[in-house]
């Protein structure tokens, strides 16, 4: 389960900008997290309960966003929502093919709120 060393890599971050502002502990958690980033969000979750004790967000809520995969059409730029992540990425304007990822990958610590 690789998601619990990812939410300990989330862990670090956010106690290493907690601690920058001077908090005591982190009480929120907000992540964004890209349909095509690899991560179960249920598993993070999961592993974000058992990685957050003993820590500056011990009792830290988890918020997660999910970012959808977006393309966009070479031939008419048209930006598009791709609903099948493991489906081919066909412009609904034009019918051509995207392979231009515009967002779905991420995987990022959005904001954080400190106490």
């Amino acid at each position: 389960m690789h998601e619990l060393s990812i939410a300990k890599n989330i862990i670090e971050i956010a106690e290493q900008h907690a601690r920058q502002e001077g908090a005591a502990a982190i009480t929120k958690v907000a992540l964004q997290i890209g349909t095509l980033s690899g991560v179960v969000p249920e598993a993070l979750e999961f592993a974000f309960e058992a990685a957050r004790v003993g820590t500056m967000a011990a009792s830290a809520e988890l918020e997660m966003e999910i970012v959808p995969l977006i393309c966009s059409c070479g031939d008419c730029k048209l930006e598009f929502t791709v609903e099948d992540r493991h489906g081919i990425a066909l412009c609904p304007k034009c019918g051509k093919p995207s392979s231009d990822i515009r967002r779905g990958r991420e995987l990022a610590v959005h904001s954080l709120e400190v106490v």
